[in-house]
């Protein structure tokens, strides 16, 4: 196998994390982002779609989308699990990341990719059509961030981690979330404890280094 990653994404970083978790090792290929290297014609070969990460199996088939890859991984080596044990629990993490994803790392995006001079004219991820950055949805995106950060510290009131009592992929999603807003200024704000408490915790595991 053949992971195509790039070391300063977030997306990436979710499956690197979630690879050291599970103590697996797979050769990794860099890909410059912020150079247009996702959009050379080398690996558009590879991915059409032209993001990262992306799995390259042995037998040459690919699969892309950082949870998707987490999952074949999981079905590959179930254990430490970190996508649920029972019905409840599975539902439950799925939830927690979904939030995590769309109201934290999309959020957060959008301010990345309408602010960032080296993704003018690249307002969407990958192959999609040039899209002017836009001051409008990079405040909006702000805003849903904070929102998101607001959201992230009432959970963690009454719960240690993301999604239940232990580790997950929600946490990890929720983490690389977190740091990832760190590239626009935004941090977890002094009053929230909870969150504080949790990002000490998580960010402590050997894992969050990968």
């Amino acid at each position: 196998m053949l992971l195509y990653d790039m070391i300063k994404a977030p997306n990436p970083r979710r499956v690197r994390i979630f690879l050291a978790e599970k103590a697996i090792e797979v050769p990794r290929v860099e890909v410059d982002i912020p150079g247009g290297g996702n959009m050379a014609p080398d690996y558009l070969a590879i991915n059409p779609r032209g993001i990262v990460p992306t799995l390259m199996l042995d037998d040459g088939r690919i699969l892309d989308e950082s949870i998707a890859i987490c999952r074949y991984f999981e079905a590959l080596h179930p254990e430490p699990n970190l996508f649920g044990r029972d019905p409840y629990e599975i539902a439950q993490i799925e939830s927690w990341q979904r939030q995590c994803e769309f109201e934290g790392i999309f959020s957060v995006a959008g301010i990345f990719r309408n602010v960032t001079p080296a993704f003018a004219n690249r307002g969407g991820a990958g192959n999609v059509p040039a899209l002017a950055q836009s001051a409008d949805i990079a405040e909006r995106s702000r805003a849903m961030t904070l929102h998101f950060f607001n959201r992230l510290n009432a959970r963690l009131a009454t719960s240690r981690y993301i999604a239940g009592d232990r580790y997950t992929v929600a946490d990890i999603t929720a983490l690389v979330a977190v740091d990832f807003a760190k590239w626009v200024r935004i941090t977890i704000p002094d009053a929230h404890d909870h969150s504080k408490r949790w990002y000490a915790e998580v960010s402590a595991r050997p894992s969050a280094r990968a």
